[in-house]
């Protein structure tokens, strides 16, 4: 059982139950960052609007930052093929994992909007993201932060991959 699930016997029936809890920090804006921070996602905006995107309009841009203090970007890259492009997040951290294969991902940055208006709400990564984010954090044995927003508004910030993704499928369920 992991430190956030809670398995509790219904009276009434044989079902059991499990409750997740899960945190996530919410900055309201920009200015509450630390300077660090706010370089961070700084790379993810800019990198964000060099996305590639011209089928969905939608720009994602990621940074991550390296336990040697490396700061990688990515953005999203599609293709007329819809399955054959791939998005931001998945682009730096399958970089990082090519060019830096002994480096922990320490943190990841992401922003993401449709390019004819703001979004102001936080956009998380999506499943596909997320899972692919899981395999480096279990293959590192430990969590990597992650800060996203929209292209504008309120900012969110996850401890781990687990708060996302609290049913990880890796390695263990092969």
């Amino acid at each position: 059982m992991d430190f956030f699930s809670k398995i509790s016997k219904n009276k009434n029936t044989l079902m059991k139950e499990i409750r997740i809890e899960t945190k996530i920090s919410v900055f309201e804006s920009f200015d509450e960052l630390s300077d660090s921070e706010k370089e961070y996602m700084n790379k993810a905006i800019e990198i964000r609007k060099k996305a590639y995107a011209p089928y969905s309009k939608f720009l994602v841009g990621a940074a991550i930052v390296l336990d040697n203090g490396v700061i990688l970007q990515g953005s999203n890259q599609e293709n007329a093929a819809y399955p054959s492009g791939l998005c931001a997040e998945r682009v730096v951290i399958f970089y990082a994992g090519a060019n830096y294969p002994n480096n922990k991902i320490v943190k990841m940055f992401i922003s993401a909007a449709p390019s004819d208006r703001e979004a102001t709400s936080p956009i998380p990564p999506c499943g596909s993201c997320r899972q692919s984010i899981s395999e480096y954090e279990v293959k590192q044995d430990s969590p990597i932060e992650i800060y996203y927003m929209g292209s504008t508004g309120p900012i969110h910030k996850s401890d781990s991959l687990k708060n996302l993704l609290p049913f990880m499928f890796d390695k263990e369920n092969l």
